[in-house]
């Protein structure tokens, strides 16, 4: 009889940022991880420290996620090393900067292909895994869920699918014991800010690192939260749209956009 696959986390797009960080988060409460992205060298990099770090050393799976059959070439990829998912973090994604109209049509549909398709698979496709293990989704948002983007239009629509679909979801598998939270942050300095254009950090409230984001994301799905914005000022950010006019809305995510300065080519 064949052996029953291991459970692991998986952590896409784990090469850097709030990935990276939610792998060694992940790495030092226990579990074994799985590290999913393109770059092999940083993925590598990364399982070196935290094996390193006294903690089992992560598998490392390079691919494009973003490529059509990307979840289906992961999924066969863990189940030829005897592994199964029982917490997903889909973290993998970036941003574009610049009215939808001038910006190239095919990398927007590279970032909705990443951002919602991508992750709409792997949240969908291990849920037997997930009930089996008793474990759950953890989905990486955006404080750019709560509001309209002028100026990163795509994105920010992408955001509030993937806050949306998460919380629904999470409903929909409570009865079968799987876990969903969606997280939420604000903007902190990581490569994904260079990758959408945001190049002058000055102007950004970077109010958490990646490292708070992933513990007090973790601490919120261990505790069966839906979706959580973590930080005070996040939090007040991500509520003032219920109380203001949409247009005002508009005007001020439109405005601070801009003062990020110009979109890096």
């Amino acid at each position: 009889m064949a052996a029953a696959p291991s459970p692991v986390a998986l952590i896409t797009g784990a090469s850097s940022g709030i990935g990276a960080a939610f792998a060694r988060h992940l790495a030092e409460r226990g579990h074994e991880c799985a590290l999913a992205a393109r770059r092999a060298d940083q993925l590598t990099t990364l399982a070196d420290a935290i094996a390193a770090a006294g903690h089992k050393r992560p598998h490392v799976i390079a691919l494009d996620l973003a490529a059509r059959d990307g979840p289906a070439r992961l999924a066969g990829e863990l189940a030829a090393r005897g592994l199964e998912p029982a917490i997903v973090v889909n973290n993998a994604g970036f941003g574009l900067r610049g009215p939808a109209a001038d910006l190239d049509r095919t990398e927007q549909l590279a970032m909705i292909d990443l951002n919602v398709r991508t992750l709409t698979a792997l949240s969908l496709m291990f849920v037997d895994c997930l009930k089996r293990h008793g474990g759950g989704l953890i989905n990486v948002a955006s404080l750019s869920a709560f509001f309209p983007g002028p100026g990163m239009a795509v994105y920010f629509a992408g955001k509030a699918y993937v806050r949306s679909f998460s919380e629904a979801l999470a409903h929909e598998l409570a009865s079968q014991a799987v876990r969903v939270t969606c997280v939420c942050p604000g903007p902190l300095p990581t490569e994904f800010q260079a990758r959408a254009g945001l190049h002058d950090q000055s102007q950004l409230l970077l109010t958490r690192s990646a490292e708070q984001i992933a513990r007090e994301g973790y601490d919120a799905f261990m505790r069966g939260q839906h979706v959580v914005v973590p930080g005070i000022p996040d939090k007040i950010a991500g509520a003032l749209p219920r109380f203001m006019p949409r247009a005002l809305v508009l005007s001020a995510v439109g405005r601070f956009l801009k003062r990020a300065g110009p979109p890096i080519a």
